[in-house]
């Protein structure tokens, strides 16, 4: 595996309709590296152009993907109700360092149907008083979604922001029963 055509990563990508939108999915070798929410024409367009930027290799749209397939799965699972966790191999290389300690913890740690404070997040990481360095690391979450930033709430029990919108926070927390269903 030392030829150099070998060593290089990768990427494929298609697009899911979902009771929060369209979502951008796309995957390397290593496992899902990135989803992207709201992902029409502009938004997968910009998407598309920051993960060939970042990985150096221009991704490919292969809905049929093996790569793909099972991330798919789990995806429409989650969104019908069907599915409290995601089993999938990740691939954190679009995050290091704080950001991706944070959002391990989150994976791993905070469950279907449960949220955590920003504070009580970053008190889990070994470094209590963090919490607006674990809003930026939600902020900077590759994986939405699958790794569960819409779970970290404030302490005073408001929402707290989100890349994806309110809105879509409302809806996944919702569906996971924290809030009430939507009125309309």
């Amino acid at each position: 595996m030392n030829s150099h055509a070998q060593d290089e990563q990768r990427v494929v990508w298609t697009v899911v309709g979902t009771g929060i939108g369209p979502l951008l999915l796309a995957a390397t070798d290593e496992g899902l590296v990135n989803v992207v929410f709201h992902a029409t024409d502009a938004v997968r367009d910009r998407a598309l152009e920051r993960l060939a930027s970042r990985l150096g290799t221009e991704p490919v749209e292969a809905p049929g993907s093996p790569l793909l397939a099972e991330a798919i799965r789990q995806v429409e699972a989650y969104f019908a109700g069907e599915r409290q966790a995601f089993e999938l191999p990740l691939d954190w290389s679009l995050i290091s360092g704080f950001n991706r300690q944070v959002l391990r913890e989150l994976a791993s740690g905070v469950a279907y149907g449960q949220v955590v404070g920003y504070g009580d997040l970053a008190g889990r990481v070994g470094q209590p008083g963090a919490a607006q360095a674990v809003g930026v690391a939600m902020g900077s979450n590759p994986l939405p979604v699958v790794v569960p930033c819409h779970r970290v709430v404030e302490s005073d029990g408001g929402i707290g922001g989100f890349g994806g919108g309110l809105e879509t926070k409302r809806k996944l927390l919702a569906l996971e029963g924290v809030l009430p269903e939507p009125l309309f």
